[in-house]
């Protein structure tokens, strides 16, 4: 991990402004013309003289929070979640754009630009790779040829370039956990290729052997914790057996072919090598590689069943081969910074993040993802707004504040990682992350009831942190905070999901404010007239007072546990 000393961090914040300008700043009215906004970002502003002391508020943070507005959320999603925008995938002109929008309102608000060395100090760039399969990709087991999008597709790493002869390493339903493993017979299995079943194991009353209370494991829900764990046990590509007999697979692989053709991206400099391919092979060339039929991948699934366990399985894998080659190209994404800086605690740092990316046009149909993460992003501007008006007029926070709009969350959580990887204020002097990633909507499970949050993490690394969020809710917002993607055992490991996550493992503690998933959720319909902006003020301005505790309290928070 790349750190910056706390020399240059001094030197860094030093340019930071001492205080705001006498006045208030203004309500943002910037208009965007089409890839070019009207103003320019230049250098971190300076200001002439200290501002005045205004009389102390009854309650500066119930004065500060009530800045944050559905009028002023809705003006800036509004324009971020625009057509005009394209769905801000990341390194396209959308998310640029976007960039330069949040950079703008940072110092229109008079935050510094903390980026040393860049040619907007409000952006961190950094470079990335574009990878796109080529055309050609063929899959051969003995004699028989099988088609790209009918019967086999795949997923990210970097495929095959040449036509490549692998021979496929049986890992059942490819599951490591306390008391179940299917890796523990296999050995070694460093550079092989895995050939994995999708789904998991089921008990004798048909319900999942690994999950909890009758539901599904994390297993179950998709093929990426398995994919997780084969890179972690240094797979070198994995194909996933669909062995559904009523399984549709050319359907499935129509539905999937506009994502499948869609960019993946890496880092350039991605020092722990490539991740493995995931391949997706189709009932009939599932049980070819296997060298099994039909009838036999049900008995040993209904063997597992039995014991309990894997078991041995009587499959003999036959040497497939490959040509899946991709196409790549590099190109520069960038995360948002804006800084403010605290009084007598000023070293320490609260970091307020949300993504500002997301998923493009697809199919013709711009994916403007109003809630992901639309409505996180203008959360944080929101918050930049309320805490430097604060400052304006004597009330500023102790410690400083990092305003962090990353990209590249939904390509992997790469614009976080990145930052972490190459933070601009030391780790160790970064108290928290409060991370805020859809915050507009309504979950089903909640639909027709009070007002509601979830909060994911908050216990995770410091008991202090869960407290204070509870304190602030009570004192304040008075809403549900819904703890249930907590669970260890959750299957939808949201914990993992978000940008957050990067900061919880370099130990930094960590809160998520979400709203659950929702019909729209990576979808074209996820628009700005969906949001509900009265639930979104009301979750904004708990992040607020959980941040102004956190900022302004006499000793920093103790990071006192490590739960998964």
């Amino acid at each position: 991990m790349k750190k910056t000393s706390l020399l240059a961090w001094l030197l860094v914040a030093g340019t930071a402004t001492a205080a705001l300008a006498q006045q208030t700043p203004e309500k943002i009215k910037v208009k965007h013309k089409r890839g070019k906004a009207r103003t320019e970002v230049t250098a971190t502003p300076t200001v002439e003289a200290a501002a005045p002391t205004a009389p102390a508020p009854a309650d500066p943070a119930q004065t500060y929070a009530g800045t944050i507005t559905q009028a002023d959320l809705r003006q800036h999603l509004s324009v971020l979640a625009s057509d005009e925008y394209e769905g801000r995938e990341t390194g396209e002109k959308g998310q640029k754009m976007a960039a330069e929008y949040i950079a703008n309102r940072f110092k229109e608000l008079g935050l510094a630009g903390p980026v040393p060395n860049s040619d907007n100090p409000y952006l961190q760039h950094f470079t990335m790779v574009r990878s796109t399969w080529a055309d050609g990709a063929t899959l051969k087991v003995g004699s028989d040829s099988y088609q790209w999008l009918t019967d086999f597709y795949a997923y990210g790493g970097q495929g095959f370039q040449q036509a490549t002869t692998v021979q496929p390493v049986f890992a059942g339903y490819g599951i490591e956990q306390d008391g179940y493993s299917d890796y523990a017979a296999l050995g070694d299995v460093k550079g092989k290729d895995l050939l994995i079943l999708l789904g998991e194991p089921q008990n004798g009353q048909g319900t999942a052997l690994l999950g909890k209370d009758g539901q599904g494991s994390k297993w179950g829900q998709d093929f990426r914790a398995k994919l997780t764990l084969a890179a972690q046990k240094g797979a070198r590509s994995v194909f996933f057996v669909d062995f559904n007999p009523n399984s549709n697979f050319a359907k499935q692989a129509g539905r999937m072919a506009p994502y499948v053709s869609r960019p993946s991206i890496a880092f350039k400099d991605a020092v722990d090598g490539p991740r493995p391919t995931a391949y997706f092979v189709s009932p009939a060339v599932g049980y070819k590689m296997l060298g099994t039929s039909a009838q036999t991948l049900p008995k040993y699934a209904a063997a597992v069943t039995k014991a309990g366990q894997p078991v041995t399985s009587p499959f003999r894998p036959v040497k497939t081969t490959v040509l899946a080659p991709r196409k790549t190209e590099d190109f520069t994404t960038e995360n948002v910074l804006g800084f403010l800086e605290g009084t007598d605690r000023k070293d320490e740092i609260v970091v307020l993040s949300a993504h500002f990316d997301h998923i493009g046009i697809i199919n013709g149909e711009v994916h403007n993802g109003a809630d992901d993460d639309g409505s996180g992003t203008v959360t944080v501007l929101e918050m930049a707004e309320a805490f430097t008006k604060a400052k304006a007029e004597g009330h500023g926070p102790r410690r400083s504040i990092l305003f962090l709009t990353v990209t590249g969350e939904e390509k992997g959580l790469l614009g976080s990682e990145y930052y972490t990887d190459h933070p601009i204020f030391p780790l160790e002097k970064t108290m928290v992350d409060l991370n805020t990633d859809m915050v507009g909507r309504t979950d089903k499970d909640h639909e027709g009831k009070g007002d509601y949050v979830y909060v994911i993490g908050s216990d995770k690394l410091s008991s202090e942190l869960h407290t204070i969020l509870q304190a602030q809710n009570q004192k304040y917002t008075q809403m549900d905070l819904d703890f249930r993607f907590n669970d260890p055992e959750d299957p939808n490991r949201f914990y993992y999901r978000s940008d957050h996550y990067n900061f919880a493992k370099h130990n930094i503690p960590v809160a998520f404010f979400f709203n659950g998933v929702h019909a729209d959720y990576h979808g074209a319909g996820d628009e700005v007239e969906k949001i509900e902006f009265p639930k979104m003020e009301k979750r904004a301005r708990l992040v607020f007072y959980t941040a102004w505790d956190l900022a302004n309290r006499d000793q920093r928070i103790v990071v006192d546990s490590n739960k998964k």
